[in-house]
């Protein structure tokens, strides 16, 4: 049964990604990482949109913008002149490659994950940004990177490779920012991926399900607990938002969808809002940390 929901936004994006809720502004934030768009929406309907210097995958709240992870590097738009400030940019950057999925740990470190443009090579690599700008290569042997998230107590960092089906669990120490002893937390079906995810005050993990039309919430031993249908096959992304954080928003996409199925399914690249029963964790913007 498909869940009750709400639209958000329906521009039919073709890769709608990375949702962000910002406490402090009471504003979700996303992406269309085929469109090279930033979208805002505040919680009075006003939209802003902004558009990237190249190909965007991900962002998160900054000092005074959002850092925002493009193919061209790492940079900080500030939001008030639309000015886009390099901040870093691996050395593996070659054309063949880009980056993917990004997101804040509560110490205020950006995360993110690079891959090369093929999406089936395991040569992508993992990094961490901290505040203080230095840049930490951090794992490797990924094809797509995707879905940060981290456990309550900071003790487990969450990370899926897409291409393999599996999503990952770390040993994490939150106060050097160590990812360690990486191994399989959960696997998702053939024809399936995982994508972007976001745990909930409880320690469950609810990750997009692409391919499977649903967001999947496991146990954090692991488990399946519930599966959350939509009304599209290509859900991306999630975040908990809302001032009571019960609101779950999930991105989505349209691209690689036949022309039967975009028919089916007139809601592909939509943003949604679905009420849940668990708050979320608030998100933390880049160089802050949590108290």
């Amino acid at each position: 049964m498909i869940a009750a929901y709400e639209i958000v936004a329906n521009d039919g994006a073709l890769t709608g990604e990375s949702p962000v809720w910002s406490v402090a502004e009471r504003a979700l934030y996303w992406i269309d990482g085929r469109r090279d768009a930033i979208y805002r929406i505040a919680a009075n309907g006003e939209r802003t949109t902004w558009t990237t210097p190249s190909k965007v995958n991900a962002i998160a709240e900054g000092p005074g913008g959002l850092i925002v992870a493009m193919k061209s590097g790492i940079a900080l738009l500030e939001m008030k002149s639309g000015i886009f400030v390099r901040l870093a940019r691996p050395a593996e950057m070659t054309d063949d490659f880009r980056m993917n999925d990004g997101k804040v740990d509560r110490r205020g470190r950006f995360w993110f994950g690079t891959m090369h443009e093929n999406a089936t090579d395991p040569v992508g690599g993992v990094y961490r940004l901290d505040g203080d700008g230095s840049l930490t290569r951090v794992d490797e042997g990924f094809a797509i990177p995707n879905g940060f998230a981290w456990s309550p107590d900071e003790r487990r960092m969450y990370l899926a490779d897409s291409h393999a089906r599996t999503i990952y669990v770390y040993d994490f120490d939150p106060a050097s920012g160590a990812a360690t002893k990486r191994r399989a937390f959960a696997e998702v079906a053939a024809g399936t991926m995982p994508d972007g995810c976001a745990t909930d005050a409880r320690g469950y993990l609810w990750s997009a399900n692409v391919g499977g039309g649903a967001i999947n919430r496991y146990a954090p031993d692991g488990t399946l607990e519930r599966r959350i249908e939509l009304p599209v096959t290509r859900p991306t992304s999630v975040c908990f938002g809302g001032d009571d954080l019960l609101t779950l928003y999930v991105t989505s996409a349209s691209r690689n969808l036949t022309a039967e199925q975009l028919a089916a399914q007139p809601l592909a690249g939509a943003v949604f809002a679905v009420r849940v029963d668990v708050p979320g964790l608030p998100e933390h913007p880049f160089g802050q940390s949590s108290p």
